[in-house]
């Protein structure tokens, strides 16, 4: 795809060559560039047509039905804010009383259309010509094109001071190298992101779940947040805008938990019930927080597992009622479970170096009942738990 491409396809032609690809995606793509030729539309459009028709399908657990409008980037695609994230946090800067955004590195533009959406101008850059393009495309497909203003530009050379917030989202990958794990390399470099707070109080920055909680800025709260149990971002919070030190936020539930950060959970005896945290709660170091809601225990000052006798209904981890608890043998473990008629086994751990699907062959399971297997530890020492979903 390039600039060429993505205006032919905003055109008349363009339209009716994306609206067959969606007709003819989804199996055999020779076959659907076949088919889109045999109804007269050239090769380079026929192509550009069918990935943007993939795109789209895969883009829908992202962004629900507004996917079928959009313009992607396979790289775009995968790291731009899902839309239950961008609407939460667009919502809680309008709540902030912020009604004009400056919006770095805003790739395919969700987190602008979302600011947007709640009556936000917003000033949206992207340093590559074809991903500000399609941000642009974005926002006059979603018909906010009078709210979001697209410029391709260097992020470090906007005046984000004539804003009364920054949303900033720094490119961590690149080409050829795949994921950045220094953020001296992130495009903009840290030093100018965390600068940003100085400039403009009201900042947000979007970073990968496994930042570093040092380098949150004094102040600023530390949030991550996971969809549907996976861990999609963190994001901290800064100036006015922070609430607490460290927030887990579960989407698209909903559910929140704030703390300090630094609070250690009691430590005690395995409980009949584990509760394995959300992601989100384990990566804001929120675990201890998390046992006081549930009265809870860790079995391990380490492990974030956490143990009760009674069963609690909690939205910030899944329980797993005990059944055994097992020093770790091999032999033992293997002998038990065909004993039991055990044929099925979800295997968790955590503080365990034995890794699932090597544990899963040497088992050799062969019956028909289900069961979870927990590896971890208990004071320092190996342990296997059977348990029940």
């Amino acid at each position: 795809m390039d600039l060429e491409l993505l205006a032919a396809l905003r055109t008349t032609e363009g339209g009716h060559a994306l609206s067959a690809a969606a007709e003819v995606s989804g199996g055999d793509p020779l076959a659907a560039a076949a088919k889109l030729r045999a109804r007269g539309i050239a090769a380079p459009l026929a192509a550009a047509a069918l990935t943007q028709a993939e795109l789209r399908r895969r883009a829908e657990n992202k962004f629900g039905p507004a996917a079928a409008e959009m313009f992607f980037t396979r790289p775009g695609f995968e790291q731009a804010t899902r839309a239950v994230v961008a609407d939460r946090r667009a919502a809680r800067l309008r709540a902030a009383g912020v009604t004009s955004l400056a919006d770095l590195g805003c790739g395919l533009g969700s987190d602008a259309l979302a600011a947007a959406r709640q009556g936000i101008r917003v000033h949206a850059v992207d340093a590559d010509p074809l991903t500000a393009a399609m941000a642009a495309a974005n926002a006059a497909a979603a018909g906010l094109a009078d709210l979001v203003s697209v410029e391709c530009a260097d992020a470090t050379t906007v005046t984000v001071e004539k804003y009364d917030a920054v949303f900033a989202d720094p490119a961590r990958r690149r080409a050829g190298r795949g994921r950045l794990m220094d953020p001296r390399s992130w495009s903009p470099p840290w030093d100018f992101i965390a600068g940003l707070p100085e400039r403009v109080p009201m900042t947000v920055l979007k970073l990968a779940p496994g930042i570093d909680h040092a380098l949150l800025p004094a102040g600023a709260e530390g949030e991550w947040v996971s969809v549907d149990g996976d861990l999609v971002e963190a994001a901290f919070w800064c100036g006015p805008l922070a609430e607490f030190a460290r927030r887990a936020s579960l989407l698209p539930g909903g559910a929140e938990l704030h703390g300090s950060g630094v609070e250690r959970a009691p430590v005690g005896a395995v409980g009949r019930y584990l509760y394995d945290p959300d992601p989100a709660v384990v990566r804001s170091h929120l675990v201890a927080e998390f046992a006081q809601t549930i009265g809870g225990r860790l079995a391990d000052p380490d492990i974030a597992y956490v143990y009760s006798d009674e069963p609690v209904d909690t939205p910030f981890g899944r329980r797993l009622e005990i059944t055994d608890v097992l020093p770790f043998s091999l032999k033992r473990l293997r002998a038990l479970l065909r004993e039991r008629g055990v044929g099925r086994a979800e295997i968790r751990k955590r503080g365990s170096a034995l890794e699932p699907e090597q544990l899963r062959k040497d088992l050799r399971l062969n019956g028909k009942a289900g069961v979870a297997l927990v590896l971890t530890r208990v004071a320092g020492a190996p342990v296997v738990m059977i348990c029940r979903g």
